[in-house]
């Protein structure tokens, strides 16, 4: 099957702003469909189109969540870049999962902060859920981001989701903790630099940690402290940070503005949990 279609949806996505990771998901979302009826996507017909969700759906059993990735890449594929007005795409909808995110308490999030063996990944994951960021955007984390004054101390995140800035507040002891960290390698831009064998990259490294080492980091973590919740992942230390702000009594609006989120209501599902 022809890959001709690729560079062309990859540069429509960048005009469009779409994130990397957005990329990669909706590329592989017009792959399958191409690869299904064995042809280049440009050729399927909105007849095809339409035997290859409902098989998705009814034969393959793709879950809500998988099924709504599929169609908004396949929507954007033809919409954007083959501009193709056809009235299937404008009735495509995927039901929502209403499952909540899972947390940890405070002592189960330190019990796990305490069982991760290398002091850079410790010293990872303790920013991540100290200042409810992303993976990534804690990955990207530079020097410069760092207001340390002691009437400002936030983060400044401009890698955010949707490339939308915003200031998180900067506990003292998670500043403590960066500046140790830091000191172990003095990369003249990065906090979290790829470390390679033994750190002997980490003062000159350009690129940060691998997602994997953290991950396996956490994965490892969990074994040790003997927490059996299910789907944990860097990103459940995210959704423990608001859980235990509401807890302590935070505005919910400036939680919002804290996570990044675009409306309330995202915010608000996190009352749930409480």
């Amino acid at each position: 099957m022809s890959t001709d279609w690729y560079s062309g949806m990859i540069q429509t996505m960048q005009l469009n702003g779409k994130a990397e990771r957005t990329q990669e998901a909706y590329a592989r979302a017009v792959r399958m469909l191409g690869e299904f009826h064995g042809k280049a996507p440009d050729r399927v017909s909105q007849e095809e189109l339409g035997d290859y969700f409902l098989h998705r759906r009814n034969e393959s059993g793709w879950s809500p969540s998988t099924l709504r990735i599929c169609y908004a890449g396949v929507r954007f594929y033809f919409e954007n870049v083959l501009q193709r007005e056809w009235p299937l795409l404008k009735i495509l909808k995927s039901q929502r999962e209403q499952r909540l995110p899972s947390v940890l308490s405070v002592d189960e999030v330190r019990r796990v902060l305490s069982r991760v063996l290398t002091s850079h990944n410790r010293a990872f994951l303790t920013t991540v859920y100290s200042c409810g960021l992303r993976l990534k955007e804690a990955l990207h984390l530079e020097v410069s981001d760092i207001d340390s004054a002691p009437d400002r101390m936030m983060i400044h995140v401009h890698r955010g989701k949707g490339a939308k800035d915003r200031y998180v507040p900067l506990p003292a002891s998670t500043l403590g903790t960066l500046r140790v960290h830091w000191a172990t390698h003095r990369n003249p831009k990065l906090i979290f630099p790829a470390m390679g064998r033994g750190g002997s990259s980490a003062p000159t490294a350009t690129t940060p940690m691998a997602i994997s080492s953290v991950q396996g980091a956490l994965r490892q973590a969990l074994v040790s402290s003997g927490i059996r919740k299910r789907r944990v992942s860097v990103h459940t230390l995210r959704h423990s940070y608001v859980t235990h702000l509401l807890e302590a009594g935070v505005n919910i609006r400036a939680i919002g503005r804290y996570m990044g989120h675009a409306d309330l209501e995202t915010t608000m599902v996190y009352l749930h949990l409480t």
